[in-house]
């Protein structure tokens, strides 16, 4: 049996810990906090992020990292994309050199633009063991066991489809690529346009508008996309427009609901202060707003949702309308 360590223990850590142990693997969580780890441990629920969902019992949570990662062939990470590099470098005296890496995160980190996989190379895991995981993955769906679909990505393909088999069950099918950074900016760029997509929703407009937003977002992350290397093909899949609908169609998108709230006139502070889980199109928007000015990249949505964040603009002037130039072919 394959052990598995999985280090996060909010909704998407367990969520996916619960896949990965109905794929047959043996799952171990780390959480920070006792009392999650206990409820897990004891009851196999974790209240807190995944009411009523049971949890099988080749899952279990510890507090004691290297305990987890004791012995474990694959390493999945489902942290905050800014507590990656800290948590990381707890981890890895105790990861063992032939195990896998993933990364689970959908962020970029802030001060260095980097993608979850570079921090995770940066600090000394072989890009070879690196792989990620992405896709339309609501937490609260998988976890209640309704089908859906994941890419797994690494350079090395034998790896991408290792990661695959020990993530596939039932409910849960994992597809493979090789475009790891196609992969990660789909994950990271969808949840902006859903934090805009939230702001059109708080602020009262109607489905138009929301397609507007969603149809020009997918246009402007595949030309940021491509132009930092990544395929064409990916953006139009699961990683891509399959992410990108997931996210900003429902409610129990973090992302979308942060953009809702702020819609409705609540300053950003408090939108973070009122939210359980971490919206990470909230710290992106400004490292990928950067990234996009070293390429000379125009992101008008994803500029006007930075200014809705910075109070600069009012949610009510969302306009993906007027984003582009009237002339401009749709495709671009």
């Amino acid at each position: 049996m394959t052990h598995i360590a999985v280090l996060g223990a909010g909704s998407w850590g367990t969520t996916f810990a619960k896949v990965l142990a109905d794929g047959g693997a043996d799952v171990v969580v780390w959480a920070r906090r006792h009392e999650i780890a206990r409820e897990i441990q004891n009851t196999h629920r974790n209240s807190d992020y995944l009411p009523d969902i049971d949890l099988p019992p080749n899952l279990r949570a510890d507090t004691d990292m290297a305990e987890v990662l004791r012995g474990a062939h694959q390493v999945y990470l489902a942290v905050p994309s800014q507590h990656l590099r800290p948590n990381l470098r707890e981890a890895i005296p105790h990861i063992g050199p032939d195990a896998l890496v993933v990364s689970l995160m959908k962020g970029v980190e802030v001060g260095t633009g980097l993608r979850m996989s570079e921090v995770i190379a940066q600090e000394g895991i072989e890009s070879s063991r690196i792989a990620v995981v992405s896709g339309p993955n609501l937490a609260l769906e998988i976890a209640r066991e309704q089908p859906t679909a994941a890419v797994a990505s690494s350079e090395s393909e034998e790896v991408a489809r290792t990661i695959a088999h020990a993530a596939t069950n039932s409910y849960f099918k994992t597809f493979i690529n090789t475009d790891v950074v196609g992969t990660e900016f789909g994950g990271v760029l969808k949840n902006l346009i859903a934090v805009a997509v939230g702001i059109a929703d708080g602020v009262g407009y109607g489905e138009n508008t929301k397609a507007s937003i969603i149809t020009r977002g997918l246009a402007e992350i595949s030309a940021f996309a491509a132009a930092f290397g990544a395929q064409p093909h990916t953006m139009s899949g699961l990683a891509g427009l399959g992410d990108l609908i997931a996210t900003c169609e429902s409610p129990l998108s973090r992302n979308n609901t942060a953009g809702r709230l702020l819609g409705q006139g609540h300053s950003f502070t408090d939108v973070v202060a009122s939210m359980n889980q971490t919206a990470e199109g909230l710290s992106a928007v400004k490292p990928v707003l950067e990234l996009a000015a070293s390429k000379g990249i125009s992101m008008p949505i994803v500029t006007q949702v930075g200014q809705v964040l910075d109070g600069s603009r009012d949610p009510r002037e969302l306009a993906p309308h007027f984003a582009t130039d009237s002339d401009t072919p749709e495709g671009e």
